[in-house]
């Protein structure tokens, strides 16, 4: 006779283990002085809203957004000591999941409740439209408040955190950014002669970093990604942003339209170093001069 098997007890609760560290940061991996000396901050170690705000401009302004790695045909990795060796040590830049994984993990070594999470970038796009999840951000929790804080953006990203609160201005140099929770998520846009022009939507859900790993395959592998057709640099400013995109560069200010010159290819390898700080080995140089020789002009980051 077969045995009839006990009825399962919906009431048990599953035996599931607590997080593990690949929901954290890898902050013990972290040389925080190395760090704290790439971006130039001398202030104080402690989680406030005032010392988040001054890491924010100090990472903002002195690691440059870029994608040189994804052209040579290099590797994009996320483990925090292939982001330090690059960004901290080599003094490059890098593009979204590489800075703000960075920033989180210098972020919670100081302390600070740092939370991963993922937008939808407009780039002034039509409000109405959904775009795919994927651009890696922050929420940062600390003294006196939470916030968002975004260090991987490019030319048009804040250079300070925007307090998370429904309709929030923050005043940033010449620049002003503002925060709506929406019908459609929460909605970043920054000030410009025009009116408000939309940056991305996001959501609270927190992402972790095997999510970014995968998101950052994309962003370095899909052959419609934006990073593997066009060559883009950019620094981030109180007053005014540079962005150079293949041989179009821009000086970018809120309050007008972008002034640009287009380079001579074989102007990029100086372009690099003289206004970016990115100094690469020649061969490099020359491969990158050469990919923005053969670019068709116009194209458009997004």
């Amino acid at each position: 006779m077969t045995a009839i098997a006990a009825e399962p007890q919906y009431t048990d609760v599953p035996d599931v283990p607590p997080p593990g560290p690949e929901y954290g940061w890898q902050s013990d991996g972290l040389d925080l002085d190395a760090y704290l000396e790439r971006i130039g901050y001398r202030g104080p170690r402690e989680a406030t809203g005032e010392v988040l705000r001054e890491l924010n401009r100090a990472h903002a302004r002195a690691i440059p957004f870029e994608n040189l790695d994804v052209l040579l045909g290099r590797e994009i990795s996320l483990d925090i000591a292939d982001i330090q060796d690059k960004l901290v040590t080599r003094r490059r830049g890098g593009y979204c999941h590489e800075q703000n994984v960075l920033f989180a993990t210098a972020l919670d070594r100081l302390g600070f409740r740092v939370t991963g999470m993922s937008a939808r970038l407009l780039f002034g796009r039509d409000l109405g439209v959904l775009r795919t999840i994927g651009h890696t951000m922050l929420k940062v929790e600390a003294e006196g408040g939470t916030w968002i804080a975004d260090t991987g953006i490019g030319g048009v990203g804040p250079l300070e955190p925007v307090p998370l609160a429904d309709g929030a201005v923050s005043h940033q140099g010449d620049w002003t950014y503002r925060l709506d929770d929406t019908p459609r998520g929460w909605l970043l846009r920054y000030a410009t002669a025009d009116g408000w022009f939309p940056l991305y939507y996001f959501a609270t859900t927190p992402f972790y970093r095997p999510d970014f790993a995968d998101h950052n395959y994309i962003a370095s592998h899909h052959p419609r990604s934006p990073f593997h057709r066009m060559l883009t640099v950019q620094r981030n400013g109180l007053q005014d942003r540079l962005v150079l995109i293949d041989r179009r560069l821009q000086t970018q200010t809120p309050g007008a339209a972008p002034a640009e010159r287009y380079l001579d290819p074989a102007e990029i390898p100086q372009a690099l170093r003289e206004l970016f700080g990115l100094h690469l080995p020649a061969e490099d140089e020359q491969r990158l001069a050469r990919f923005v020789a053969e670019t068709p002009e116009g194209q458009r980051l997004d």
